[in-house]
């Protein structure tokens, strides 16, 4: 029998899990900070709980996805909390791209009501979320881990085994400086190639036969050559996620200088009030800095 699963966080990410959750065939109940998000679950009839306590008192496994650090360990902490309502032996699994401090933080918590607890953040944005395809990192007591496959696949199409406790967040960490780096070089090489004449069409067509294709450069591609800056993974989040990825790399005593430059850049963009957009607005952001024209 499948066990009853509890779902915080119903964003842009988080609705779309808690979905693919519910297709899978566990019975699900769901908590948002924010009531109306929850609508769409109250309309199928799945519980919608009033405190992550309550949420957790009914959970066998307890999913979150919030946005940030002091997200996590406030739905867990307090008499409202996760923590409060967790029954012995029962599972905590953030789903969240945290700091690593912040997952000791959440573990040390949700062990010390005698749960255990997996960090399995996920990688992808809004459509491999909604189709059921993320990449998840797991970590954590290998055993606990391995009895939530299920679980965790229901939202994702692999699995990564990282390690012990706070080993997922930080490969979430690693793979995301790719992220943002892969961003920021397509991006700029767009916009030098636009002001020197060349087209879009002819850029991206020349990208994709060469050794640098690839599927997110595909992806952002269409993007930016139809307009589309609806958010899959926004600037904010972006900017969010190299801020982690500086403190962390900061307190390793590792230099990451092109890493520090995509900040900027995404700092500018969410000045330009694209904050709320796609990550590939981070070309809008260049393009508009360097008085080129969008389009075409």
């Amino acid at each position: 029998m499948k066990p009853n699963v509890g779902f915080i966080g119903l964003g842009t990410m988080g609705k779309p899990m808690a979905l693919s959750v519910h297709r899978a065939g566990f019975p699900l109940g769901v908590y948002n900070r924010s009531p109306e998000k929850a609508r769409p679950f109250r309309d199928r009839e799945i519980p919608v709980f009033a405190t992550p306590r309550e949420l957790a008192k009914k959970s066998e496994a307890v999913i979150i996805m919030v946005t940030g650090p002091a997200d996590l360990i406030a739905v867990l902490q307090g008499e409202d909390g996760v923590a409060a309502g967790l029954a012995p032996g029962r599972t905590v699994i953030n789903m969240a791209t945290v700091s690593p401090e912040a997952v000791a933080e959440a573990a040390a918590l949700v062990e010390g009501a005698n749960g255990g607890f997996i960090d399995a953040p996920v990688s992808g944005t809004k459509k491999p979320a909604e189709e059921g395809t993320l990449l998840v990192l797991a970590s954590g007591d290998w055993s606990l881990v391995d009895r939530h496959r299920e679980l965790l696949l229901a939202m994702g199409s692999k699995m990564i085994y990282c390690g012990q406790t706070g080993m997922g967040t930080r490969m979430k960490l690693t793979i995301n400086v790719l992220l943002g780096g892969m961003m920021q070089c397509l991006a700029e090489a767009l916009v030098l190639g636009r002001k020197l004449g060349l087209s879009a069409e002819t850029i991206f067509e020349s990208i994709e036969a060469s050794p640098l294709a690839s599927p997110l450069y595909r992806i952002k591609g269409q993007a930016i050559q139809t307009g589309c800056f609806e958010k899959q993974f926004s600037v904010d989040l972006l900017h969010k996620d190299l801020t982690l990825i500086l403190q962390a790399a900061g307190k390793a005593g590792v230099m990451l200088p092109a890493t520090a430059a995509v900040r900027e850049t995404a700092s500018g963009a969410r000045g330009m009030g694209l904050g709320g957009e796609d990550m590939a607005a981070l070309f809008k952001a260049l393009a508009m800095t360097a008085g080129l024209e969008l389009g075409g």
